[in-house]
């Protein structure tokens, strides 16, 4: 098998699928990932670091180091437990994650996944009945986008976690307005009452791990949280592949 990887890589040598760049020592690169980015790339994947809030996530340009809740979970907190993400949206994630949703190049799943799903399990520690559930997609944008992206990085979450994947009884009712063209007021009328549980036996008592691409305010999350803890959900937990800066 190696020499057939080997051989493959002398006739179509492997591309970075951000920027294109050859990766010119091949699979010696990649770490032990089957799939990876160029140098130039992964080192512009720029990590989350504290000062954040614990519970949504949210970034502070603070130069105290120490986690805090922001000024809204403590105003209201939100009905997840808490939101994580590895990496902040911006450079070379932010790319990644516009060509994946954007450029119907859903094959980036392959590469991004892996990357969240070691993330989860280091981070991730919750006894317990669990399941992970995609963000999911209103039927109408599915059909115009082919796949629901969420679900693509949430297969490899779960896969790395050795838990069930429950992407069928979370439902989008309501076809809304993307996120990021709305002000912040807006971002939570457009959500707001958009999700719904086809089958609330599916959740009841369990702790969900809920998977999506990137956080931005958190409304998203927080009504698909709200839909989960009205169907008898005990907890929810968040995971996205990036966090948006304010």
């Amino acid at each position: 098998m190696n020499l057939i990887s080997a051989l493959a890589d002398i006739i179509y040598p492997p591309r970075c699928p951000i920027c294109k760049e050859f990766l010119h020592k091949g699979r010696s690169i990649r770490d032990g990932d089957p799939l990876s980015f160029c140098p130039t790339c992964t080192a512009d994947f720029r990590p989350i670091t504290s000062p954040l809030c614990p519970i949504c996530g949210t970034l502070f340009s603070s130069t105290l180091e120490e986690d805090h809740p922001c000024e809204d979970c403590l105003r209201k907190r939100p009905f997840y437990e808490a939101a994580w993400a590895p990496y902040r949206y911006e450079g070379a994630i932010l790319n990644a994650i516009h060509q994946l949703k954007y450029g119907a190049k859903s094959f980036l799943a392959d590469f991004l996944g892996p990357r969240l799903a070691r993330f989860t399990e280091n981070r991730f520690k919750v006894p317990g009945p669990l399941l992970t559930m995609p963000v999911p997609l209103h039927p109408k944008r599915l059909r115009e986008r082919g796949f629901n992206q969420s679900l693509l990085l949430a297969r490899h979450v779960a896969k790395g976690l050795q838990i069930d994947l429950d992407f069928l009884s979370l439902r989008r009712i309501r076809y809304t307005m993307p996120q990021t063209s709305l002000a912040k007021k807006k971002r939570q009328e457009n959500v707001r009452g958009a999700f719904q549980l086809k089958r609330p036996e599916a959740v009841r008592g369990k702790t969900i791990l809920l998977v999506d691409d990137v956080a931005t305010t958190g409304n998203t999350l927080n009504e698909c949280a709200v839909a989960l803890k009205r169907a008898g959900s005990k907890k929810i937990y968040c995971v996205t592949l990036a966090r948006a800066v304010r």
